[in-house]
C-alpha cells in the first residue's frame, strides 16, 4: 500500500496507462513542462517525452479536435481542460462530434478519447473556474461519464477509462486532489460503470458522486450519533447509471436523498428520483429528495459556503425524509 493524494493516484493511473500502451497521449494546455496547474500531469512529459504528453495553447476546441484526429489514427488521447468552465468552447467538439462519430461510422470508427475535467467548488477560485457541468454531458447520448471521489477509485478509473474505446468524460473532484488513502498500486478496481456502496444502513440512502461523497459520509456519520443508519452509495458513474445498485438500496431503506454540487434545477438528481419512482414506487416511503447548488451563477469565493452543500443541508434532507 501506498499513501497517495487524488492528484497523486491520478498521476500514478496515467503513468500505468503510458507504460502499458504506447499511443497512449496526454495532451492539454500546461500539462507538460508545468505538470498541470493541479500537478496531475507532474513528470510525465519528462519521463514520456514531448512527444506524448504534449503542452497544447489555449484552445479547447483544438484540442478536443486534435485528439478526435488523433483516436481515429489509433491512439488514445487523455485531454485535460485546465478547469471546468473552460469546457465549453470545447461543447461543440465534444458534442457534436466525439460522442456522434461512432454511431455515425456505424461502428467502424473508435474514439477512445478521454476528456480529464477538474470540477467543483470549495477552492476559493474566480469566475469560471468552480461549474459542475456533468448534466450537459450526461444528457449526451453517446458518451460515457464518470467521476472518481477518492484516491483509490481515482489510480484505477483513470486506467479503465484510458482503456476503453468510449469516449469518456471524466470529472474530478477538484477540492479533493489533497484528499489522502492508501492505494495498492497495481490493483484492478470495480468496473468503471459500477456504483459502491461506500457505508451501509438501514433508513436512508444517500446517493452522490464526486466531491458530495465525502460530504455524505461525514452527514452520515452525523446522522448515526442521532441514532439514524444511513447508507451512502457513490455513483462513480453518471452515464450510464448503475440502477441495480441503486434500486437494491432504495427498495431496502424506502427512502432516498441524491446530493450534488451543481444546481438542483434539471439537475442529474431530477434523473435519479424519476427513475428511483418509477423502479421503487411500492417501496418508497417518502419521495425523493434533491440536495444541490442553488439556480444561481457560481457565486464569488467569499459566498461559496453558503452555495456548496454541506453537512446541515443533507441533514435537514434526512429529517425531511424521515419525517414522512
Amino acid at each position: 500500500m501506498t499513501v497517495l493524494t487524488l492528484a497523486k493516484a491520478l498521476n500514478e493511473g496515467l503513468r500505468a496507462a503510458m507504460d502499458a500502451d504506447p499511443k497512449v497521449l496526454i495532451m492539454g494546455e500546461d500539462v507538460g513542462k508545468l505538470g498541470g496547474v493541479f500537478r496531475v500531469t507532474d513528470g510525465l512529459q519528462k519521463d514520456f517525452g514531448e512527444d506524448r504528453v504534449i503542452d497544447t495553447p489555449l484552445a479547447e476546441s483544438g484540442i478536443i479536435g486534435t485528439a478526435i484526429g488523433l483516436a481515429i489514427r489509433g491512439y488514445r488521447p487523455v485531454c485535460e481542460i485546465q478547469f471546468d468552465g473552460f469546457v465549453f468552447p470545447a461543447a461543440d467538439q465534444i458534442i457534436t462530434q466525439l460522442a456522434k462519430m461512432p454511431l455515425r461510422s456505424l461502428g467502424k470508427l473508435k474514439l477512445p478519447v478521454v476528456v480529464r475535467i477538474p470540477c467543483g467548488g470549495g477552492i476559493g477560485a474566480v469566475e469560471h473556474h468552480s461549474e459542475s457541468p456533468e448534466a450537459y454531458f450526461t444528457h449526451t447520448a453517446g458518451l460515457r461519464v464518470v467521476a472518481c471521489s477518492n484516491p483509490v477509485d481515482a489510480y484505477t478509473m483513470i486506467q479503465d477509462a484510458v482503456r476503453s474505446d468510449d469516449p469518456i468524460v471524466f470529472f474530478e473532484p477538484k477540492r479533493r486532489y489533497w484528499d489522502k488513502a492508501d492505494v495498492e498500486l497495481g490493483a484492478p478496481g470495480l468496473p468503471l460503470g459500477k456504483a459502491k456502496v461506500v457505508r451501509t444502513g438501514n433508513d436512508v440512502t444517500l446517493l452522490a458522486y464526486g466531491p458530495m461523497v465525502k460530504t455524505c459520509l461525514e452527514s452520515a456519520a452525523a446522522a448515526e450519533e442521532d441514532g439514524r443508519s444511513v447508507e451512502v452509495i457513490d455513483l462513480r458513474s453518471l452515464s450510464p447509471l448503475d440502477m441495480g445498485v441503486i434500486t437494491e438500496s432504495v427498495n431496502r431503506t424506502g427512502r432516498c436523498v441524491v446530493v450534488h454540487e451543481a444546481p438542483v434545477f434539471t439537475g442529474l438528481g431530477g434523473e435519479l428520483a424519476a427513475r428511483i419512482s418509477e423502479a421503487c414506487f411500492f417501496r418508497l416511503e417518502s419521495p425523493v429528495l434533491r440536495v444541490g447548488g442553488f439556480s444561481t451563477p457560481y457565486p464569488p469565493s467569499r459566498l461559496e459556503d453558503h452555495y456548496l452543500p454541506d453537512l446541515d443541508r443533507v441533514l435537514d434532507a434526512v429529517d425531511r425524509v424521515l419525517a414522512y
